[in-house]
């Protein structure tokens, strides 16, 4: 069955072309269908059936579902065997935080290590991003999003910190599914938040992308409703 037809509740086959591993894709696919709600909080994962799903045999989804344990997003239950996670507002408030200070830290080490190419290719992507929130574009936005992370991510040439960031979005993703989101209102603000952080990162001040990077981030949890608005502080008198 065809991807864009696959039934409700159900995972679409992998594609023969794919050239990463079979456990690879496994979890990807199913990360995803977490991810957008197609295998919802305590549904309960069948090796047997899920495979059948894939069209593949139930050894990769084994490791799949090893590698979503150690994410967090499957857990194993006494007498009713792997289940998705249930992950309510206040994990996904906990995670966002720490992906904040992550990304902070990224984003300091690429300030330091960031080669002219990549400052360069950041930059195109920065392009982009004001082409698709001059057009209110989503698709183009968290194209040109996941881009700009990823070339942030890279600089730093830290595997450690790459796989880690890799897990957490994902639980980012999550929680922006189940918020309300971002309003055409808010688009410029994440361009211009956007762009100091370039303006860091070319000035190669780590203290100051980090610090931009962190801020970025909280907003951007507190506009998808993960995080609560901070309080404000009244004025002296």
């Amino acid at each position: 069955m065809a991807a864009g037809r696959t039934a409700p509740g159900r995972l679409a086959p992998l594609a023969e072309e794919d050239t990463l591993s079979l456990g690879e894709r496994a979890y990807r696919r199913l990360r995803e269908s977490i991810v957008q709600g197609r295998l919802p909080a305590g549904r309960k994962i069948s090796e047997r059936s899920i495979a059948g799903e894939l069209g593949i045999s139930a050894q990769p989804v084994r490791e799949a579902l090893r590698r979503l344990e150690q994410d967090g997003m499957v857990v194993t239950l006494p007498r009713r065997g792997t289940v998705v996670a249930e992950m309510g507002p206040a994990q996904l408030g906990e995670l966002g935080r720490i992906r904040a200070a992550l990304e902070g830290v990224a984003c300091a080490l690429a300030a330091e290590r960031m080669d002219a190419e990549s400052l360069a290719a950041i930059a195109a992507v920065l392009k982009r991003m004001k082409s698709g929130t001059d057009a209110a574009d989503h698709d183009t936005i968290d194209e040109a999003n996941e881009e700009f992370h990823a070339l942030i991510h890279r600089a730093t040439g830290n595997l450690f910190l790459i796989r880690s960031l890799a897990s957490l979005r994902a639980y980012d993703n999550l929680g922006r599914h189940r918020a309300v989101g971002s309003t055409p209102r808010d688009l410029p603000k994440a361009l211009v938040e956007h762009r100091g952080i370039v303006a860091a990162l070319k000035k190669r001040d780590p203290a100051l992308a980090e610090a931009r990077m962190r801020h970025h981030i909280l907003r951007s949890l507190v506009t998808n409703g993960v995080l609560p608005a901070p309080e404000r502080k009244p004025r002296r008198p």
